[in-house]
């Protein structure tokens, strides 16, 4: 294991350092995105009392189209599942939104900001909670390892309503607040 680990960081170092990479533009261009992170949900009144929640791990996969040198489309589906002191929730966040990617004199780093709309499927230990329609923001920061490959980092608020949460036999239970904020770091591979 220690091996694995000496082979991946030398092999990242060489990567990184053989040679200025170069961000260009995305115009054009089609990628795929691959990410993990932290999510910290809001809190619900879950069983008519206010049910804390736990941070828990969001993971997604994605992909960018770059519509011309600062804006790209994305369409992201990330999955998380996190404790409270009522029982386990998951949500499902299909998401659609855009960026403006910002150009600086050193390509090879590219932030970004956006924004967009999310459908989120949510799901309870001990119930049904209602799908909801949500909005996010986002910021974060690309750094190309070579033209097409690039780290990426980025922090998302999302907003949305609250979901009814009901118990199996039908009775209504609480409420569910599916808004988040998260941090999450990844890969980006453009294919062209």
């Amino acid at each position: 294991m220690k091996k694995l680990i000496v082979l991946a960081c030398l092999a990242s170092t060489v990567a990184i350092t053989s040679g200025t990479a170069m961000a260009d533009s995305i115009k054009g261009r089609l990628g795929v995105t691959g990410k993990i992170g932290v999510l910290i949900p809001a809190d619900n009144d879950s069983g008519f009392r206010n049910n804390k929640t736990d941070a828990g791990f969001v993971g997604g996969a994605g992909l960018i189209y770059g519509i011309d040198d600062h804006f790209a489309a994305e369409a992201l589906v990330t999955h998380t599942g996190f404790d409270s002191d009522d029982g386990d929730f998951d949500t499902t966040d299909f998401s659609l939104g855009g960026q403006y990617r910002f150009a600086l004199a050193n390509q090879q780093l590219v932030p970004f900001v956006g924004g967009g709309v999310d459908l989120l499927v949510n799901d309870y230990q001990y119930g049904d909670v209602d799908t909801t329609v949500g909005a996010h923001a986002n910021a974060g920061i690309d750094l190309f390892l070579t033209r097409q490959l690039a780290l990426t980092a980025e922090a998302r608020l999302l907003v949305a309503p609250d979901a009814d949460i009901t118990n199996r036999d039908g009775s209504r239970r609480g409420d569910f607040d599916p808004s988040s904020v998260s941090s999450t770091v990844g890969l980006r591979y453009f294919f062209n």
